[in-house]
Parts: structure tokens; sequence; C-alpha cells
């Protein structure tokens, strides 16, 4: 049993309204779920991605309002980069610039002679390092084809990879491929490249050695954890198992809902995530109202009222849907 690829990845950030229209508005992902972060439910935790979330597609959210800055260094993934077709990096750069983003690139990045990735650099709002990168494997991956503003074929296709930054990447990239499957494909400078299964977007992780230097501190605009993907509870138990045997000391499963975790961290000090790709997230919600709605485990849902008093009031962008909610309840935008 080996990783499917990327699952989802988990950010914090400090302002959930704020986090909400540059993800779903400014990027156009979709909103797939708000519901809370299961072990802080006085937080939200938003999830964003394709049409119904599929797997590789997701970036989730836990949004404190207030939290302090985190800084990059080793020990966290540094980048996160999103798939997008090559002939939609120039949408992209005009899009980023109507919007006042500062960006990068795009950047040719990829072997001399092989085929080359596109790649603009830019920050959201807290300052988390983001990447749209233009290829072709994006192409044959799903996209939410109903985001304002921006035309189904240049709309983002799910994640491409990430880098991880590590002080020394020779325990790490053991991991990724002892333990979890993966296969060195390219190598430049101090980074190695590494692909799951047949490779390309969503499929990718970058592993760069940055040496001894401040390691990175939490906080708003840094990842929590990158989340890989597994076929079912079989292939979770199976990998769990091997990442305990090279010495590793993952959690037991963990039923998010959405889908069954298994944590551990890395010996470069990520937090990795074994994540099933079931039940999804139409579990408790149909596909054409996803994200609408505060959805809540079945043992906090005794505690709807006190938790919906304790978090910030949301809306979706304007131009999405006709129905909004500020709450948990569904009526107009700008309801009471």
């Amino acid at each position: 049993m080996t990783v499917l690829g990327l699952h989802h990845v988990t950010a914090i950030a400090s302002d959930p309204q704020r986090t909400l229209d540059f993800y779903a508005g400014v990027l156009g992902l979709r909103f797939v779920k708000r519901t809370v972060n299961f072990d802080d439910p006085g937080t939200y935790h938003f999830y964003f991605g394709d049409e119904v979330g599929t797997p590789g597609s997701i970036l989730t959210f836990f949004p404190w309002p207030g939290a302090r800055p985190g800084r990059a260094g080793p020990g966290q993934v540094a980048v996160t980069g999103f798939a997008a077709s090559p002939a939609a990096i120039g949408f992209w750069i005009g899009r980023l610039v109507h919007h006042g983003i500062a960006y990068q690139g795009p950047a040719m990045r990829g072997p001399r002679g092989g085929e080359v990735e596109r790649v603009l650099s830019f920050r959201d709002p807290d300052g988390l390092s983001l990447e749209i990168v233009g290829h072709a494997s994006a192409e044959a991956r799903p996209v939410w084809a109903d985001a304002p503003g921006i035309p189904p074929e240049h709309a983002l296709h799910g994640l491409h990879g990430v880098t991880l930054w590590v002080e020394d990447g020779e325990a790490t990239e053991r991991v990724l491929v002892e333990a979890l499957g993966f296969r060195a494909v390219r190598e430049e400078g101090t980074t190695r490249r590494f692909a799951a299964g047949t490779g390309g977007a969503g499929r990718l992780v970058d592993v760069r050695s940055t040496g001894a230097f401040l390691h990175a501190l939490e906080g708003a605009g840094t990842v929590h954890h990158v989340a890989w993907a597994v076929a079912d509870d079989a292939a979770q138990l199976d990998l769990r198992e091997r990442v305990r045997s090279i010495g590793l000391d993952p959690t037991p499963v963990i039923d998010r809902k959405y889908f069954h975790s298994v944590y551990f961290r890395e010996p470069g000090a990520v937090l990795f995530e074994l994540a099933t790709n079931g039940p999804g997230f139409t579990i408790d919600e149909p596909g054409d109202r996803l994200g609408e709605e505060l959805m809540l485990p079945a043992p906090l849902e005794a505690h709807r009222s006190e938790i919906v008093a304790a978090l910030p009031p949301i809306h979706l962008p304007a131009a999405r849907t006709a129905a909004t909610s500020l709450d948990g309840r569904t009526g107009k935008e700008g309801d009471p």
C-alpha cells in the first residue's frame, strides 16, 4: 500500500471573513465545508476545494481571530502550490493585479530540456506562501466551475504540490520513500522532488534542505499540517503500521467525520496526516448546498447555540449564491 498523493493542506489564519473572501472570492475555490475545529470547537474549520472537495483539491484553515503571525522556517510546509492549465497563467497574472496582490514570475521550473512548470508565487493576506503552477497534468483534474469572474478553463485544478523545509532532508526523504511509497524524480540544488504514483499535479512533494537556521514558528500565515490521501481504512492501517515499524509514533485512527485520520511527526518535524478518501463532504449536506450552513459532529450538536454564539459572523462572497448563512442558519445575505 502507498499514499495516493495529497489529500489536503491545513493552515492557520487570523481573520475568518478575510480568509473566506480571499480563497472563495479571489482564488475562486468552492467553500466546501464550514464546521469547527473538533479539538477546539470555539473556532471555525474552513474547507476549500473543487465542486465536491475531491481529495487533493482541499485547502483547510483554522481561522483564529487575532492569531499572532507565524514564521517560515525548517520543520514546516513552507509553500503550497495550486494546479492550473499552462494557458491559464496569463489570466491569473491579470486577476492578481486586479486585486492588488503582489506576485513573482512566471518563473520556469523543471529539468533542462524537459517539461517545465510555469510558476506564479504570491502570499495570502496572512503571508502564507502560495504558488499557481501551470502544468499540463492539471487539466485532467476537476475544478469548481461556478466561481464568479473565473472561466472554468482558467479555474484552479486543486493542489499541485507542497514544499517542505527541513534542516537535512535525508531522514524526511526516507520516510516518504520507505513508509509512504513516494519515488524520487528530480533534484535541483538543495531541493529534491518526490512523486506518488504516476506523479503530476496533486502527487508531488519537494523537500528543501535548508541547513540550520531559526525553526518555524506556528501562527497565522503558516501551514499546520499536510495530509496524504489513502484509499480506505485498510490501507490506512497498513501504512500506519509501516510508519510505526520505522520508529515513528503515529496516533490511533481519529474520526474526522469526512475522513479518518492518523497523525505523526516526521524526523524533520513536519506534521503528517494519513487521511482516507471517504466518507466525503456530502455525508451531512447535499452537494449543491455545500458550505452554506455550519455543520457539527453529532457530539457537538447539543451545544450548537453556545458554539454559534462564540463564532464570529461570516458571509459568502455576494455573487456566489443567493442564500448564505451567517451563523449556521440559511437566509438571504444580510439577514440577522
